[in-house]
């Protein structure tokens, strides 16, 4: 799990305030969270989802995929950076400054073993409160992704395919996840 800090009534302006570092710093209902380096597996998952989802939300005008380190501000005592996000195009511009996200049509975090216990619990619960449409929680050694919507009380298990379907789509992303596992695993290019 990340290193928390002994100061536990922490503000998502002040963890933005802390000196440049190549630290990346979570902001969990006041308490500050210090997150260690991803491991490769972690990263080349979250660069295969950017690579899918970077295209689909293109050509459907959908708005921004975007990746971590990030500053998702979702109170003033919440600030998370999703591993991957797409926020939605809304009045059309993009937004200028990590203050500007009021809304996310898709957060999703891969599952480190630092991060498990905070990603499954806490976040998802934040995300859901913030009203993001939907909350995808990546497991690469189990090979399923947890699919939260705002108002669930239970996950979807997905494990052979994952179907994305936002409001405005003219079609869903449909992404096999046998390939995608496969991959991430080095089993494939």
């Amino acid at each position: 799990m990340g290193m928390s800090l002994l100061h536990t009534d922490w503000t998502a302006a002040q963890a933005m305030a802390l000196p440049d570092s190549d630290n990346r710093y979570e902001v969990l209902d006041g308490e500050l969270v210090v997150m260690p380096p991803p491991s490769w597996e972690h990263q080349v998952a979250v660069e295969q989802l950017h690579l899918l989802l970077h295209p689909y939300v293109r050509e459907h005008a959908l708005g921004w995929v975007k990746l971590s380190p990030s500053a998702v501000i979702l109170s003033a005592r919440r600030l998370v950076q999703p591993d991957v996000f797409v926020l939605p195009r809304g009045k059309g511009a993009a937004p200028r400054d990590w203050s500007d996200i009021s809304a996310l049509l898709l957060a999703v975090e891969v599952l480190s073993p630092s991060t498990a216990d905070r990603d499954r619990w806490q976040k998802r619960h934040m995300y859901q409160e913030f009203g993001a449409s939907e909350y995808w929680i990546v497991d690469t050694s189990a090979r399923v992704v947890e699919r939260w919507r705002a108002h669930d009380e239970r996950p979807e298990l997905c494990s052979d395919t994952l179907t994305w379907a936002p409001l405005g789509a003219g079609a869903p992303l449909i992404i096999d996840l046998d390939e995608l596992f496969a991959v991430v695993a080095g089993e494939r290019d």
